[in-house]
């Protein structure tokens, strides 16, 4: 945090004309020098009620950190909670592709979206700058916009594919032309009714790129033109020791057409004696969203890839988090916002954060405690105080204790290794496996405890009563 003489300048114009001066020279003077930062570790499950982030401070300065703070976390974990819940129902077989770039809000909201859907669980990006800037596996399909520019195979150029063992250049259309009849036959499809430019489009792709060959179906109609043009084409180039990478579908009822699409290849895998044909990845986009992968599980698809884009960037069944910046102790001394609505009441004090585990080792409860307050010790019975029922108490008897916060910022300098965003997503996944299933569930979880200790839980009334 720096104040140029430019923004300062700026500052002065826009704020009342009675300001002070000392105000501006104060504001040259701004450093964080004095500020300290404890977080939980990025790629960590925070459950509502829990403080992920604590800021101390001059209070000038961390006031002025509010905004950008917030607008740092708020999107990221958005998206990155958004991500992780395609990756659950997904589960952890099928791969998933964000695609989200064109309906993101702006290019910098594209690049967030790439990122914190990556360490969300997705395991590819169609943003090439994500890929280049962040690391995160590439992966891209054709254009219908590049199978609707061709319209016969006359068209393409060049023609000749060296056979992958070597040998004499072959005129790979006129091999694949050899082909379409032979899987037409076997589809029972009519050979005119497939569309000659979407097989001149096929067998340029496979020119271009015969390691990396895949059709997109849907461009006119699977079965009668996409699924045998495909297939002819990939024979052809199975037949010069190549193999296709798989096929997409873009509109339609997707799983049941994934599951004809499967018996097809499954078909000429057995006819023509090609073992791996019957194994291609089937990918899958359109507008996908959590019912549509809900759907695709009750329907036993034959999915293998699903590209989301819409409903993961733009987050439509939760446009915003609501994460808020309190303050919660002056000099010392705790403080209190106080609220009709025990949900939004601050819990004062400087606090430390752990997280209970049960014997199966998953996580049970988050416990705040005042900072000065021993560490509960794991086989020790606790007696705490659930948020939304602070009235009564619990005891709980945890069998590992694990301290959640980490001091990243002390001293104006990172004063620890921030980690790789592998290292980010990793966490990530193995902090939700950790979860129980009835937490983990999407659709009617248990709800998570949040708790404080019984010496916070008197502060906080001790406060209350001061204020009323």
């Amino acid at each position: 945090l720096s104040s140029s003489l430019a923004d300062i300048a700026y500052l002065r114009s826009v704020l009342p004309s009675t300001t002070e001066d000392a105000f501006f020279d104060y504001l040259a003077t701004l450093d964080t020098s004095e500020v300290t930062i404890s977080a939980v570790p990025e790629g960590s499950v925070v459950f509502a009620g829990v403080p992920f982030l604590q800021v101390k401070g001059p209070l000038l300065v961390v006031q002025l950190l509010e905004t950008m703070l917030l607008c740092l976390v708020n999107y990221a974990s958005l998206v990155a909670t958004n991500a992780s819940r395609f990756r659950l129902l997904a589960g952890p077989h099928v791969k998933l592709m964000e695609m989200g770039l064109r309906r993101a809000q702006g290019p910098d909201g594209a690049l967030s979206a790439s990122r914190y859907s990556y360490i969300g669980g997705f395991d590819f990006t169609s943003n090439i700058l994500a890929g280049k800037l962040y690391g995160i596996p590439v992966r891209g399909t054709i254009a219908h916009s590049f199978i609707m520019s061709f319209t016969s195979p006359v068209e393409v150029q060049p023609r000749e594919l060296l056979p992958l063992s070597g040998g004499e250049p072959v005129d790979f259309p006129a091999l694949a032309e050899l082909w379409l009849p032979r899987v037409c036959e076997l589809l029972q499809t009519p050979l005119e009714k497939t569309n000659r430019g979407e097989l001149a489009a096929f067998m340029s792709y496979a020119i271009t790129f015969p390691c990396d060959f895949q059709g997109l179906l849907d461009t006119y109609c699977v079965r009668r033109s996409g699924l045998p043009n495909f297939c002819a084409v990939a024979l052809a180039l199975n037949q010069l020791g190549y193999r296709a990478i798989g096929v997409r579908l873009d509109s339609g009822d997707l799983a049941q057409q994934s599951k004809e699409i499967r018996q097809v290849l499954r078909a000429c895998s057995a006819h023509f004696q090609v073992p791996w044909f019957e194994t291609i990845p089937i990918a899958v986009s359109n507008d996908i969203s959590e019912q549509s992968l809900e759907e695709f599980r009750q329907e036993g698809s034959e999915i293998d890839m699903i590209g989301v884009g819409t409903h993961l960037v733009t987050c439509p069944l939760q446009p915003s988090l609501g994460c808020v910046y309190k303050l919660v102790e002056v000099n010392g001394s705790p403080c209190l916002k106080l609220t009709e609505d025990e949900e939004k009441m601050t819990i004062p004090g400087t606090k430390t954060i752990y997280r209970l585990y049960d014997a199966a080792g998953h996580p049970f409860t988050d416990l705040m405690a005042l900072e000065e307050e021993p560490s509960p010790s794991a086989g020790q019975a606790l007696v705490v105080r659930v948020l939304g029922k602070l009235g009564e108490t619990s005891k709980v008897v945890p069998t590992t204790v694990e301290l959640l916060h980490r001091t990243y910022f002390r001293d104006g300098q990172v004063c620890e290794p921030l980690p790789s965003l592998m290292e980010v997503r990793n966490h990530a996944q193995a902090s939700l496996s950790l979860l129980s299933p009835a937490h983990r569930r999407l659709h009617d979880p248990q709800p998570y405890p949040v708790a404080m200790t019984e010496k916070l839980y008197h502060l906080l009334v001790e406060l209350q009563e001061a204020s009323q």
